[in-house]
């Protein structure tokens, strides 16, 4: 199986020509490029800055933004029903707006996760009728987007859909309305209620279970004429690396559907892997889960092989990683880039040398031609141009050289 390493399908070609106040193109000019910013979704959690973005931060919480705002560009933040309106009629929208924005003003975008699901739900829908659970969820979507729209402007739609009329594993108010509704009436509610309050919206159908049923699910979806803008598939390799092979065939599954995909919860142990027996997850619980040398070495090369692959498939647009540290960690385990005493493990080294440095387009400095003209081709996304005191931004995309005329103040 071919492994997808190249990336140069994430490179494009721009062109920039300097002229004159008049419009004469200047010869010799010196252009300096430098990128910005990725179009490629390098993700992680944002879930550990919401007390530094409100002003109260947990110890060595800025020393830990810092090492996420080197690597990262987009920002999953936490919607989680239960949590964001644990007593109904108020909402924790006020501290998640400034999360929100404080990852815009570091040019980080944002993800809200999730609009629908049936786990972490407020215990206060329990024993309300199905019409009422309904109203209130839709009440909900409604309010969540029309409340970020500006903010955060890419949801996960649903989430674990699959299994969503069937959950078993704890009471919730939203399984009983799917098992009633159906899966693809579901699906249809919160996206027709998210897009009508914010038609710019970005919308995932986000799901773990990857096998055929997600298949037929998103096929259900597609004809039911149901617009999703990306499909979500979760990958937590607690029990290890699946290796490049697994995955990719994985990833070419759900390619076939046209639709862009994003690796929306990815996961690597530093430490023993869960044993193999185990089929949720969540029904691991050790008292300590730690972090070691021989682990982490392991997790550093499987996760550089894991993006390489995952980068060089054109039809992926995203990976988010589930966790900058292990302080914290879903179902504590030693997940996360850094240790709990906030200092970088390997695999955080290889990931940013990934990202910040072989893909990408390092400070270069051209002279033009005699047309003005100077050409570099960078990886898509963000770059400024600069000749002399002007400075330019150059957005590469996927469609062919983009051409960018500077004009010089002599």
């Amino acid at each position: 199986m071919a492994t997808h390493q190249d990336t140069a399908h994430r490179t494009g070609e721009a062109v920039v020509t300097v002229t004159d106040a008049d419009g004469t193109p200047v010869s010799g000019a010196t252009v300096e490029v430098e990128q910005r910013r990725h179009a490629f979704g390098f993700g992680n959690i944002g879930f550990d800055f919401v007390g530094l973005a409100n002003g109260d931060p947990d110890v060595g919480t800025p020393a830990l933004a810092d090492l996420w705002l080197d690597v990262f560009n987009t920002a999953t933040l936490p919607f989680y029903w239960g949590r964001f309106e644990p007593e109904r009629g108020r909402p924790d929208t006020e501290r998640l707006q400034r999360t929100a924005a404080w990852f815009r003003d570091r040019g980080v975008a944002t993800k809200g996760h999730p609009l629908v699901w049936h786990t972490v739900q407020p215990d206060w829908l329990l024993g309300l009728d199905t019409d009422e659970v309904e109203r209130l969820q839709r009440e909900r979507i409604r309010r969540e987007v029309r409340d970020f729209t500006g903010l955060v402007d890419t949801w996960d739609a649903i989430n674990e859909v699959v299994i969503m009329p069937h959950f078993t594993n704890g009471d919730n108010a939203i399984t009983p309305l799917a098992l009633d509704r159906g899966r693809l009436a579901m699906i249809r509610m919160a996206v027709e209620e998210a897009r009508t309050t914010n038609p710019g919206v970005t919308l995932l159908l986000n799901d773990f279970d990857l096998s055929d049923a997600y298949e037929c699910l998103i096929e259900g979806v597609l004809e039911a004429g149901i617009r999703i803008d990306a499909i979500g598939l979760q990958t937590h390799m607690h029990q290890g690396y699946w290796g490049e092979d697994t995955m990719l065939a994985m990833v070419d599954r759900f390619a076939r559907y046209g639709l862009p995909l994003h690796l929306t919860e990815t996961s690597l142990v530093s430490g023993e892997l869960m044993p193999a027996h185990i089929v949720d997850l969540n029904d691991h619980q050790v008292a300590s889960w730690p972090s070691t040398p021989e682990g982490e070495a392991r997790q550093a090369d499987e996760l550089e092989r894991h993006y390489r692959s995952l980068v060089g498939h054109p039809a992926v647009e995203a990976i988010t990683y589930w966790g900058i540290t292990d302080e914290g960690a879903w179902l504590g385990a030693p997940i996360g880039l850094v240790r709990a005493d906030g200092t970088p493990k390997p695999s955080y080294d290889a990931l940013r040398r990934l990202v910040k440095d072989e893909w990408w387009t390092g400070r270069t400095t051209l002279v033009t031609d005699e047309a003005g003209r100077v050409s570099f081709r960078g990886f898509r996304g963000e770059h400024a141009v600069r000749v002399g005191g002007v400075e330019t931004a150059v957005e590469i995309g996927r469609d062919g050289p983009v051409a960018v005329r500077v004009t010089t103040g002599r």
